[in-house]
């Protein structure tokens, strides 16, 4: 009899108990991930999405069918945003919407929209702290195949990098009575390991002619810092 008075006494709490439910969801990027890669709201309730960095090239953008009219990025597909930027979007409509970034498909997630109304004016909470990255990235084995380049098409040449972002290469034409004169330069996309690209190459900020060159390399990651440079000489035989 206790017993059957203790279940009854439970199931009654449980139902009067007041059920849970969602609020506005604040949610923040960070290394390549969201803090919520799944989210569940109510009817009417708003997700927030924060950059708070250090990796902030990233974009919210819809990919399932109910999803594809909103992107935190539109007109471009190399996104960028400030340290502590936001993202709203409010939902009015129940059901699951899918989204990830345009430009790192693994970063993804999922907003779940039920058909119970919701509080938009509930309190999402505050964004995370901010985490801004000052550490340089390291830019090193630079091994050139040839240091005498014959034609357009410049040498391979292979490098340690750090960090994704960029490496540029700076061109200056050695004078043969000394001094040097700025002559281009060459950008390409970086990542993390042993990064291959074609230095003293003929392109749209480069004319490859002949002669003897000082090549400046810098590597820069996704928040500006930029690498200790690597100095390398090369020539440029013939120019076809």
């Amino acid at each position: 009899m206790v017993r059957r008075l203790l279940i009854v006494a439970l199931l009654t709490a449980l139902a009067v108990a007041p059920a849970a439910h969602a609020t506005n969801t604040r949610v923040s990027i960070s290394n390549f991930a969201w803090s919520k890669p799944r989210v569940e709201i109510d009817l009417d309730e708003k997700v927030i999405w924060d950059w708070i960095g250090p990796d902030l090239a990233h974009s919210v953008t819809g990919t399932s069918a109910n999803a594809l009219a909103w992107d935190s990025d539109p007109g471009t597909d190399a996104p960028s945003h400030q340290l502590g930027d936001s993202f709203t979007l409010q939902f009015s409509q129940p059901g699951t919407y899918a989204f990830q970034c345009k430009l790192h498909a693994s970063v993804r997630g999922e907003v779940i929209v039920s058909n119970v109304p919701g509080d938009p004016n509930s309190d999402p909470g505050p964004q995370a702290p901010l985490q801004l990255d000052v550490k340089k990235p390291t830019l090193g084995a630079v091994s050139l195949r040839s240091r005498e380049i014959h034609g357009r098409d410049g040498t391979t040449t292979t490098a340690q990098i750090s960090e994704r972002g960029t490496l540029e290469a700076e061109y200056f034409r050695l004078r043969p009575k000394g001094g040097r004169r700025f002559n281009g330069y060459s950008t390409w996309d970086a990542f993390i390991g042993i990064n291959r690209f074609a230095l003293g190459a003929h392109g749209k900020h480069f004319k490859a002619r002949p002669g003897r060159y000082l090549v400046v390399l810098r590597a820069t990651d996704q928040s500006a810092n930029v690498s200790k440079p690597v100095r390398k000489r090369l020539t440029i035989v013939e120019a076809f």
